[in-house]
């Protein structure tokens, strides 16, 4: 990855003396508190008896000076020898928490996903911890996964009836296939969506991965895959996903399905569905999210699945999903961030870019602030107007210190952390903008800002593994901020700040009248073209006003999202 930075980093950390066996604990404290080595016996001994003495006397109450002299010294030389390793912490964290309240399961080889057991190093302690429920039904559905996931029994038959082309009704194994569409961050809300909907189903979810995806994340279910074999009877490649004849929406508008139809004779139905849940998707596709169509799409065994959304809010607004969503989700702006944590942990190559480039760049830092550009090209927003909105939001939500323009070198605030600024973009104009602002002119408060960028590919090559390699890890990176500006409809920055369970600052489109940016109302991404229909009223509705859990999203205000 190119890396761009303002300061020369510092050398890697001396190695500590060799000690021999007897310099650790008590006794290699007190060698170095009276200054010598095996001398002086008599004092030797003196001294001893003063130390178990001390001992005896502070008995259970273990807060006395002795004990947390010796704790604190112990603790100096974990922290001092940590700050050299690729697992950042200090003596005042809470015990690393590496399941993550029981999200992740344990029954797994660390080495072969070592962000799996790591992340939470990087990663400051959170108060949202998954729901029990939600613990025990992920739990349940690696059982399920592992029974009926690729190249077991299951999984073969069910292979088999699909390619009879007819259909036997709801089997023991039932699956959501995922088909990639638009790019990276399009594909990881969609699967985290796809996924839910699978959870909600009793259905295994499998992902069509193409070549551009296939070493991004580690495996989240154990023992098993969520890779689509590549033998899968059915190839999508020369699609016309609109025209597909097994297309949900498509059979409802011809009458060659109804949601009310009778299902009995199982035999008379399609062997799958294709459900088409793009952007650009009509009612018929959009009656997906109608109770009544869930009723019916329950009888196959197979259901194809496109899309570039997060879908996540519609299923909301179905009844019969209402109590197991409350359930797994108590607090329901959390979704994303305990899904999106569960299913995408980077894998051992992307692990390397992102852990190498923290500890080099971002790990001293006493605060990091993330900022992510994406200029669409519809926009039609100036390079200059960009760059000062940015700064202007950066400046007056106190994110970044001003700079004095008259004083070119105000006092510094010695051995001061600097406040590093992780820049990404395809583009490199707005980190030099930055970069220069702050090399050229001291800040008004003392701090030393350092400004980086790990990359700037100029385009999107979503078709490249390389390149979304890349991405992931800035992705996962800027996830690690303390605060965050995200650019507008950007599923990049959903997926940065869900991850992260920031509330970001969005770029909103600003003039006199609006601020540069915007506070978020929640970490959760929006779901940009909801459905408008309302199936119980049978009339259109405005989807941000039926409940108050389900507002309009700030970026654009056709979509709606999840709400604290």
């Amino acid at each position: 990855m190119e890396t761009k930075q303002t300061r020369r980093q510092p050398l890697p950390c001396d190695e500590p003396p060799i000690q021999s066996e007897n310099e650790g604990g008590y006794a290699g404290l007190f060698r170095r508190a009276v200054g010598y080595g095996v001398a002086r016996p008599v004092l030797v001994v003196a001294m001893f008896t003063l130390l178990l003495l001390l001992v005896v006397l502070s008995g259970a109450h273990r807060s006395l000076s002795l004990d947390v002299l010796l704790s604190s010294h112990s603790s100096s030389k974990q922290v001092s020898n940590s700050s050299c390793t690729a697992a950042p912490s200090t003596a005042a964290e809470p015990p690393n928490d590496k399941f993550l309240g029981g999200l992740l399961s344990a029954a797994f080889d660390e080495a072969s996903c070592l962000s799996r057991s790591q992340s939470s190093l990087y990663r400051k302690p959170s108060n949202d911890t998954p729901s029990p429920y939600l613990i025990d039904r992920l739990r349940r559905y690696e059982a399920l996964h592992k029974r009926c996931g690729p190249n077991t029994e299951l999984y073969k038959k069910a292979v088999d009836q699909l390619k009879s082309n007819r259909s036997t009704g709801p089997t023991e194994c039932n699956y959501v296939v995922w088909l990639p569409s638009d790019g990276l961050g399009n594909r990881i809300i969609s699967i985290t969506s796809a996924f839910l909907y699978a959870l909600l189903n009793d259905k295994v979810l499998l992902l069509d991965l193409p070549h551009d995806m296939s070493d991004l994340f580690c495996e989240p279910f154990p023992d098993t895959s969520w890779v689509l074999p590549a033998d899968f009877p059915i190839d999508n490649r020369n699609w016309i996903f609109e025209k597909d004849p097994h297309s949900y929406g498509n059979m409802l508008k011809s009458e060659v399905l109804s949601n009310d139809m009778d299902t009995t004779d199982a035999s008379s139905l399609p062997a799958y569905l294709y459900l088409h849940l793009l952007h650009a998707n009509d009612e018929f596709d959009k009656m997906f999210y109608c109770e009544e169509g869930q009723r019916l799409l329950r009888k196959f065994p197979w259901l194809l699945l496109r899309s570039n959304e997060y879908f996540v809010p519609a299923f909301f607004f179905i009844p019969e999903f209402e109590e197991e969503l409350g359930l797994l989700f108590p607090e329901k702006a959390t979704v994303f961030r305990h899904l999106g944590r569960y299913l995408f942990n980077p894998s051992n190559s992307v692990w390397g870019y992102i852990t190498r480039y923290y500890d080099a760049y971002l790990a001293s830092a006493k605060e990091k602030l993330g900022i992510q550009i994406r200029i669409f090209a519809f926009a039609n927003v100036e390079f200059d107007v960009m760059a000062s909105q940015i700064i202007n939001c950066s400046l007056t939500q106190k994110l970044l210190p001003e700079v004095d323009l008259k004083d070119s070198a105000p006092p510094v605030i010695s051995g001061a952390q600097p406040k590093a600024v992780l820049v990404t973009s395809l583009l490199d104009g707005y980190f030099e903008k930055l970069r220069n602002m702050y090399y050229e002119h001291a800040t008004i408060t003392g701090e030393a800002i350092g400004v980086y960028q790990p990359s700037h590919e100029e385009h999107q090559h979503t078709e490249r593994l390389s390149h979304n390699m890349k991405a992931f890890a800035e992705i996962y990176l800027l996830s690690l901020s303390d605060e965050l500006i995200t650019s507008p409809f950007s599923t990049f920055g959903y997926v940065a700040h869900g991850l992260g369970g920031l509330r970001p600052w969005i770029l909103v489109r600003s003039d006199n009248r609006n601020p540069s940016c915007v506070r978020a109302m929640s970490a959760e991404p929006c779901f940009h073209f909801p459905p408008s229909y309302d199936c119980k009223t049978r009339r259109k509705v405005d989807k941000g006003s039926v409940v108050p859990f389900v507002r309009h999203c700030e970026d654009f205000f056709l979509g709606i999202k999840m709400s604290d």
